[in-house]
């Protein structure tokens, strides 16, 4: 399995972004999906996750800002972040693992790809 995430960039607070996984895989459908981020200094931090029927779960700190999607004839998992804020800032990652449930734990994917720096400045 392998992930490349896109779409990161530096904007205002307020402003909306798109972030883009792109997984390369033979069985996508199984694949519980999930967004990492790690901010300076921080560790890193369950943003989202999404399983292969569609169930999802989202941060504290996102619930109601980011929702995440995925779309099975690209092999990708969108996450659309809205309201964003200076908290927001981080390298992005996505992460995939071959299970049913959906895993809020980085320990639970051993599937990663290199990260996006998503960058808010007030």
């Amino acid at each position: 399995v392998q992930l490349q995430a896109s779409g990161g960039g530096l904007v205002q607070t307020g402003d909306s972004l798109r972030l883009s996984c792109a997984v390369s895989a033979r069985w996508f459908s199984v694949l519980t999906l999930g967004w990492f981020r790690r901010a300076p200094g921080e560790e890193r931090e369950f943003v989202s996750a999404i399983t292969g029927s569609g169930a999802s779960s989202y941060g504290d700190s996102v619930e109601g800002r980011f929702t995440v999607s995925r779309d099975s004839a690209k092999n990708t998992m969108p996450l659309q972040m809205n309201s964003l804020n200076s908290e927001d800032t981080a390298v992005y990652y996505c992460a995939a693992a071959q299970t049913n449930g959906l895993r809020a734990f980085p320990s639970g994917y051993p599937y990663w790809g290199q990260g996006t720096l998503v960058t808010v400045s007030s």
